[in-house]
């Protein structure tokens, strides 16, 4: 029987894109108050990893998500449970703000109650994740500026404080979150976000966190995977 506290189960995951391995028979459990960093090489599978993880690419193997697999769950449900970050977010058609309004609306996340039930989730919603992005030194102007104009860095900050703003997920997959980032800007993030996992009230309960940075990862992390040759193996925590 699984253990009570493991969140996200993955056995023999391997995925092939045209024709080609990315992964290979990849297993590993993440437990509550985890933050797995998973470093590698550029083009080694670690994105790969983080899509198949929550459903967003075809992959074999077994995934659960306390106890049950995502088609079981219900593939939009799993997803807010299961939230993937990705790492240009500028991609994303219109603004923030319309963006937010979007994920409101979504059924996964939908509320049964009266309307100002709804409308006062979907508020809260957007005071949260704005009140992240302020204090990440986000201004509020830049929600309703379209995605294509913004920075790299302020399309970071944006998309990691919707994330955090749903309040519904569990396991946070963040690719490179703050690759874009100044060092000071970096650590606030950093701390907002493993503060996140650490707190008995807050939803977020454990993260996979990608990074190039050795530094980072050995500031936030808690475990630590390597992807290497579509194999994906823990190491040791490092000596920073």
């Amino acid at each position: 029987m699984a253990n009570t506290d493991t969140l996200l189960d993955v056995h023999g995951l391997s995925c092939v894109k045209d024709g080609q391995p990315i992964l290979s028979d990849v297993s590993f459990v993440v437990n509550e108050g985890d933050v797995c960093v998973v470093q590698g090489k550029s083009g080694s599978g670690k994105s790969t990893l983080l899509k198949c993880l929550a459903h967003l690419t075809l992959y074999d193997g077994d995934i659960h998500y306390r106890g049950r697999t995502p088609k079981n769950i219900g593939i939009p449900q799993y997803r807010t449970r299961v939230l993937y970050v990705p790492q240009r977010p500028s991609l994303l058609p219109g603004t923030p703000h319309e963006f937010l309004q979007a994920i409101g609306s979504f059924s996964a996340r939908r509320l049964s109650g009266t309307k100002k039930a709804v409308a006062q989730a979907q508020s809260d919603l957007e005071e949260r994740a704005k009140g992240l992005a302020k204090a990440w030194g986000v201004d509020n102007g830049l929600w309703y500026r379209d995605w294509s104009s913004l920075s790299g860095g302020e399309s970071q900050r944006i998309a990691l404080a919707a994330g955090l703003g749903c309040d519904a997920a569990e396991v946070l997959l963040l690719d490179e979150p703050t690759s874009a980032l100044d060092a000071e800007t970096s650590l606030l993030v950093e701390k907002s976000l493993t503060g996140e996992v650490k707190s008995e009230e807050a939803e977020v309960k454990a993260i996979i966190w990608i990074t190039h940075s050795e530094e980072q990862g050995g500031r936030v992390g808690t475990r630590f995977l390597q992807v290497q040759g579509g194999i994906c193996s823990e190491e040791r925590l490092p000596d920073v």
